[in-house]
């Protein structure tokens, strides 16, 4: 019996740069995996969109199918979106089963990825000494998401023995310029910010933007297609594809 595909299911954004590494982070999951169908799919602006995908591989014989979201927190997008397009495309293709996986979310090693970035922006900035660090998320109307984007954050200051503040770049304060500022009314001069994101976009590029207006001495590259991405996606998937499996 083949194998259920793997959808990776992105939001989208009108930044063609977003879309480019999102298609990046898949082909890495597919040199892990060259056995599995798997494809990647957007919610808005972005192509193809998830129905698409979705009609193609059922075209193709495929009836079971995993969805994982690449989806840092439990917001909007996770609770309502994904369960509504998955809900429209089970109810257009008879026999089809789909499985959501847990979101992607924010794992702890997903720190590794975001300390390989920062590194990188470090030494291209010819930065050498920190005293204190951003985490830049998207954010969200959901508290508890905010909250899980600030547990994350004390983690990544107690790592590296630093203070730490988690700044959004949405929905909630602090913007990541107000944060680098905050610390600057503390005396501390050298402030890096770590782009808890997947991919690049307008709400990164604003944020990032924001940072070195208020002065931080470097800002890391969004996660993208890393190799520690590309597995947490495949264990996501891993569990959709036992949940698929008839008891």
């Amino acid at each position: 019996m083949a194998a259920p595909a793997l959808v990776a299911l992105a939001h989208g954004s009108r930044d063609p740069q977003s879309a480019a590494t999102i298609n990046a982070l898949v082909a890495e999951v597919r040199a892990l995996r060259p056995d599995l169908r798997i494809e990647a799919a957007f919610l808005d602006h972005s192509r193809p969109r998830f129905q698409a995908v979705i009609d193609k591989l059922v075209k193709a014989g495929h009836d079971e199918i995993v969805v994982v979201p690449l989806l840092l927190t439990e917001a909007f997008h996770a609770r309502v979106d994904v369960p509504s397009v998955i809900a429209e495309a089970t109810a257009r293709h008879s026999g089809l089963r789909i499985h959501t996986s847990a979101i992607l979310g924010l794992e702890s090693v997903f720190l590794q990825v975001l300390d390989e970035r920062l590194r990188a922006s470090l030494k291209a900035a010819r930065v050498r000494e920190l005293d204190a660090l951003v985490l830049a998320a998207a954010g969200s109307s959901d508290s508890l998401a905010n909250q899980s984007v600030a547990r994350l954050a004390r983690i990544w200051g107690s790592h590296h023995k630093l203070p730490v503040v988690a700044a959004y770049a949405s929905a909630a304060p602090p913007a990541t310029g107000e944060a680098v500022r905050a610390f600057r009314a503390e005396g501390r001069r050298h402030i890096a910010v770590g782009m808890l994101f997947l991919a690049p976009g307008q709400l990164p590029d604003r944020a990032k933007e924001l940072a070195l207006e208020a002065g931080a001495v470097a800002v890391s590259d969004p996660m993208g297609a890393h190799p520690e991405v590309a597995r947490t996606i495949l264990a996501r998937y891993a569990v959709g594809a036992v949940e698929l499996v008839p008891v």
